[in-house]
């Protein structure tokens, strides 16, 4: 199973960016879809968006559409989630997340990442 590291949350005032980071170890990266899940405070996690294997096809929560782009670097085994106009019910820990399959994946990833902490103050 592919193991998964964040990287890249942090606190950020509203209107700002940024970029997480996920690198992968432990399997054939471009064999794997990824993606990105968030849980806030108080709420059951949440699909974010999704990166098909070889980064042709995307898909986000409707909530991040035209605000948060998903990318995939498959030389570097890297997929990363730029965050622009954040907002504060951004607020939330980030889990990378990875399956062989797309449509799995937005259901129930198969492996997830430790979480990192994303703040948005307003």
């Amino acid at each position: 199973q592919v193991q998964l590291v964040e990287s890249g949350g942090g606190l950020v005032q509203a209107g700002g960016s940024l970029r997480l980071s996920c690198a992968a170890s432990g399997g054939i990266f471009s064999s794997y879809a990824m993606g990105w899940f968030r849980q806030a405070p108080g709420k059951e996690r949440e699909f974010v968006a999704a990166i098909s294997r070889i980064g042709v096809t995307t898909r986000y929560v409707d909530s991040v559409k035209g605000r948060f782009t998903i990318s995939r670097d498959n030389a570097k085994n890297t997929v990363y989630l730029q965050m622009n106009s954040l907002k504060p019910e951004d607020t939330a820990v980030y889990y990378c997340v990875a399956d062989p399959s797309t449509s799995a994946l937005v259901a129930g990833p198969s492996s997830w990442g430790q979480g990192t902490q994303v703040t948005v103050s307003s």
